[in-house]
């Protein structure tokens, strides 16, 4: 199945999205399924490995995620190895402008393991096509209101 990607542009300097977006002790604030998150603060560094554990309906799972690259102000991808549902994020911001506005894309693929083969095409993938969204509208307002 294709990956799910989202763009959204957003009134604030690459620098400040970048900044926001990796600093994981923000990540519960802008995505609706994230609860929790270790570690919680600080900014993102390759090697890092990153717990986050996200409700999906009824369900809570764990997932673990390798940071495999950070490069600021304009990128950062982490990739699952652990768990149920093992996601791949790429993260992008990009200048538009005069360079005071930004565009973020999300691009996200999700492979279920065990139990996860049979969660990640029935829930999983469909509840992120709805949430990618949603979740960049929510952090586009928390940025344009000053939360970075």
């Amino acid at each position: 199945m294709s990956a799910i990607r989202e763009s959204i542009e957003v009134s604030r300097p690459p620098e400040e999205v970048f900044s926001y977006l990796t600093d994981l002790s923000h990540l519960t604030e802008w995505q609706e399924s994230a609860v929790a998150v270790k570690p919680a603060s600080g900014p993102l560094h390759v090697g890092e490995r990153v717990e986050v554990r996200r409700r999906i309906g009824r369900r809570e799972i764990q997932t673990v995620m390798e940071v495999t690259e950070v490069d600021p102000p304009r990128s950062w991808h982490l990739h699952g190895d652990e768990g149920p549902v093992r996601a791949d994020f790429h993260g992008t911001v990009e200048p538009l402008g005069d360079g005071t506005r930004s565009r973020v894309t999300l691009d996200l693929d999700l492979r279920g393991h065990g139990t996860g083969r049979v969660l990640v095409p029935l829930v999983v993938r469909p509840h992120a096509r709805k949430e990618v969204p949603r979740n960049e509208r929510v952090m586009k307002g928390l940025l344009e209101r000053g939360a970075a």
